[in-house]
């Protein structure tokens, strides 16, 4: 049975994460890998050509290609304001669902150990929020748990969990947006910092492979 191996390092070693890899999924095959590939050629062209200095027309372009190319139901660019508090910039939708766009979330929405992780981890899939949680069976020679924080597999927060199903989301897939801290927005730290989020989101349960994933945290 194939596999995506997908690695980070931690104090004391390197931890692998072993991603069942479907073997019915179109992205396995060279056929689906040619046309995964040609779609996320096809946006990053689009993002190049696009003017300089409108972040609006670039947040429109980046969810419009997304959704392309992950198939959510809905994708959202997620801006973090100077208070903290979140607005949604951008959004392309399934036409049903209701819309996003313009809302404003508290701050405490998307708690700071959160924003902590997103910037060690910038790409988190969850598949089903509703599924229930698998405990790590450790080696006793270990002398403390495993840090989780960079696995692709780390169970979602119950809190977490429940605020995506009151959304009507079982499925999500989020990116962090980290900028120089040097922008036009008069920032004078050289620390890379959080300026939003791309959050995707899906009414049933969802996974996407490994590629296709990188392909949109490329964009």
């Amino acid at each position: 049975k194939p596999f995506y191996a997908i690695l980070h390092r931690i104090d004391v070693g390197i931890v692998i994460d072993l991603e069942p890899a479907r073997t019915e999924d179109p992205a396995l095959s060279i056929a689906g890998a040619v046309q995964s590939q040609k779609l996320a050629v096809r946006a990053i062209s689009q993002l190049q050509s696009l003017p300089g200095g409108d972040v609006k027309l670039l947040c429109d372009t980046v969810v419009e290609s997304v959704r392309q190319l992950a198939a959510y139901d809905r994708v959202m660019v997620y801006k973090f304001h100077e208070d903290e508090h979140g607005e949604v910039v951008a959004e392309s939708k399934r036409a049903d669902l209701e819309p996003y766009l313009g809302l404003h979330y508290p701050a405490t929405d998307i708690p700071q150990a959160s924003r902590f992780l997103f910037k060690q981890n910038r790409v988190r899939m969850i598949v089903d929020c509703h599924a229930d949680s698998v405990s790590v069976v450790q080696d006793e020679r270990l002398r403390q748990p495993l840090c989780l924080v960079g696995s692709t597999l780390r169970a979602p927060h119950g809190c977490h969990s429940q605020y995506m199903a009151n959304m009507g989301s079982i499925a999500s897939l989020v990116m962090a947006v980290i900028i120089n801290g040097n922008d036009d927005e008069g920032s004078t730290r050289n620390a890379m910092r959080l300026w939003g989020l791309v959050v995707c989101h899906h009414t049933s349960p969802r996974s996407i492979p490994f590629p296709l994933r990188y392909a949109c945290e490329f964009l």
